[in-house]
């Protein structure tokens, strides 16, 4: 934008403002032009938008801000005498074309304050909004209320718990961030929540969906349920070993995705050996695949709604516990002393004690190759207490396999593990 204006002259330097905000508007227009019964498309979404960046040309000029409430005023009572006018059978009672319109009016009053990548972000958006209305009306359709209460349920977690707490470190060697503990929490319900809800949309669909979405929820919940299922059902079992194994390597992909978004300068470190256990894990399933050639007709996996929030407190003590703790051994007893922690924590839980290590390391608390350590020991720990908890429900029988799949995913970290160390 800058080159261009230095070829223009000094009282057309703003110009290029103007065709950002007619071009915008264009945009917009362009989705209204082809809803016949709208009564604003291309040229008129072009001049309001064009309009407002005037309005703001002319307040900035004048120094009189209140014309840009003027022109809001304008430009929404236009368009609403132009639907208040009687139209048979016109189908549209205007108050998405309105909203657009007043929308793009900010818009072109953004451009001129030379906020323009903001303001094609949004100009983007309204139009993929306006676009894509049959199937936004289509999901909305076909939301339950309880897939509604868990939408409202993240949203309370989300976007009025989190802001109101204090970004502040408390408690014992400064651990406790309320903020940051919270923060936690919404990023592991969020990730739930999309598995959950996933799951419940195609929970039936096929054993490969079950054990993905199964191990994005809570791969010990699959596990569990699944051995029972093969207990109780002869013909369940070749399933219950492939959807077991599945959830199981999921949780490495879910580890990896909170190592980048928790501590992204650990990726180069972490990385490497979660895709040793990945790889190893993934051709024992494909095997495992091709010799057992599972079938059947797929059970509902019954899963905790991770937005409750007896859940979502539950974890935020559990997480504020294991954080302490960590925090108390890595001082007292060092490095070790997080090794046991981990190994026991992560017999039931790798979400808490992997997030709190993360937090360790970005207080400075811990190295990165301590933190990679502490994750694999808990990853192979919780490895170690779900393959007693399918032994135990299942049967050696049956649940022999689902043992081998996820001894191939600890196979392929503990060599990975081992290749890292030794270069």
């Amino acid at each position: 934008m800058s080159e261009v204006i230095n070829w223009l002259p000094p009282e057309l330097n703003v110009l290029p403002r103007y065709v950002v905000a007619i071009l915008l508007g264009l945009l917009m227009g362009l989705e209204r032009e082809r809803n016949p019964a709208a009564l604003a498309g291309l040229r008129t979404f072009a001049l309001t938008a064009l309009f407002g960046t005037l309005i703001a040309h002319l307040a900035a000029i004048s120094m009189q801000p209140w014309l840009i409430a003027i022109g809001l005023l304008l430009s929404g009572s236009m368009m609403i005498a132009a639907y208040m006018r009687p139209v048979a059978d016109r189908g549209d009672p205007g108050t998405t074309t309105i909203a657009a319109l007043l929308l793009c009016y900010g818009l072109g009053v953004l451009v001129w304050y030379n906020d323009i990548q903001l303001a094609v972000i949004l100009a983007i958006g309204t139009t993929a909004l306006l676009y894509f209305k049959p199937e936004l009306r289509g999901i909305s359709e076909r939301l339950s209320r309880k897939d509604m209460l868990s939408i409202l349920q993240f949203s309370l977690l989300s976007l009025i718990i989190l802001p109101l707490l204090p970004n502040k470190n408390y408690g014992p060697f400064g651990a406790l961030n309320p903020y940051q503990i919270w923060w936690v929490v919404v990023l592991i319900v969020g990730m739930g929540l999309i598995g959950y809800a996933a799951l419940r949309h195609t929970g039936k669909r096929g054993m490969v969906v079950v054990g993905l979405l199964g191990g994005m929820v809570s791969s010990t919940a699959t596990t569990l349920a699944f051995s029972r299922h093969a207990r109780r059902d002869e013909a369940m079992a070749r399933v219950a070993v492939i959807v077991i194994v599945l959830a199981n390597l999921v949780v490495l992909i879910r580890l990896g995705l909170l190592a980048m978004i928790v501590a992204p300068s650990l990726i180069a470190e972490l990385y490497p050996i979660l895709a040793g256990g990945l790889l190893v894990g993934a051709i024992g399933a494909w095997y495992g695949f091709q010799r057992l050639r599972p079938h059947g007709q797929m059970p509902e996996l019954a899963v905790t709604n991770p937005t409750e929030l007896r859940t979502a407190f539950a974890f935020a003590a559990l997480y504020a516990i294991i954080l302490v703790v960590s925090a108390w051994v890595a001082d007292v007893a060092g490095t070790r002393g997080l090794y046991g922690v981990a190994l026991v924590s992560g017999l039931t839980d790798l979400d808490a004690i992997t997030l709190s290590t993360l937090r360790l390391f970005n207080l400075d608390k811990v190295s990165g190759s301590q933190v990679v350590n502490i994750i694999i020991l808990a990853i192979l720990a919780n490895l170690v207490f779900k393959s007693a908890m399918a032994l135990g429900l299942g049967g050696w029988s049956k649940m022999r396999h689902a043992v081998a799949g996820m001894g191939a995913v600890a196979l392929g970290l503990i060599s990975a593990w081992l290749i890292a160390a030794s270069l």
